[in-house]
């Protein structure tokens, strides 16, 4: 079923209420930009308890398709900004222009505060598990995660740069591991794509506002 029949069962009072908030759910399965159980915590945090409140409800279904609507915008645009280059005989799209196709890195309206909410659930829940070791790139990812969390998205100029590094390091790991998926390397890349979401867009957001 799609995104927008699910919608639809959300707004339908003459549904069971817990028929509505598990249809929310589905939604949630079908676009989660921070991961499913991040992006339902965000979605409370944004429009208050919507398993009991209908209102609330109403609300984080708003939020997460204002958010989807906006990732739809930018691959629209996308898709332009790539057709006019190869009218011009530019084919292969430049470095640092990020495809937003295939899943979303993003909260499209609420970028940072969702990137900050999913890195705290990383450091309550999984980030120790994934730093519990004397590799070096581990731990910086961990300092980094704490800088960002403390100062509410700021990164020094001195951090940025540690973190571009460190995204480096990650990606060349994953690219060299082709035979032999490392889930840890992946979920590093993860959280510190995070704190660089937190921190591009601390003062200014992509998408329509939620």
């Amino acid at each position: 079923m799609s995104f927008g029949n699910y919608a639809r069962k959300v707004r339908n009072r003459s549904l069971p209420y817990g028929r509505r908030v598990s249809a929310l759910r589905s939604c949630v399965q079908l676009y989660r930009p921070i991961g499913f159980h991040a992006t339902l915590g965000f979605l409370e945090e944004m429009a208050g308890p919507y398993e009991q409140d209908e209102d609330s409800l109403l609300r984080a279904l708003d939020a997460l398709a204002a958010s989807r609507a906006g990732w739809h915008a930018e691959m629209l645009g996308y898709a332009r900004r790539r057709r006019q280059a190869k009218q011009h005989g530019r084919r292969v799209p430049p470095v640092d222009e990020l495809n937003p196709n295939g899943y979303p890195r993003i909260w499209y309206g609420a970028a940072s505060p969702a990137a900050l909410y999913a890195l705290g659930r990383w450091s309550d829940d999984r980030l120790l598990a994934l730093t519990a070791s004397s590799d070096d790139t581990a731990t910086t990812v961990e300092k980094l995660v704490a800088a960002v969390l403390s100062s509410g998205g700021d990164l020094t100029p001195e951090q940025s740069q540690l973190l571009d590094v460190t995204v480096a390091e990650l990606q060349r790991r994953i690219r060299s591991d082709l035979w032999h998926h490392d889930h840890r390397a992946w979920n590093l890349l993860k959280v510190a794509r995070l704190v660089r979401c937190a921190s591009d867009y601390r003062s200014s957001d992509v998408g329509p506002a939620t």
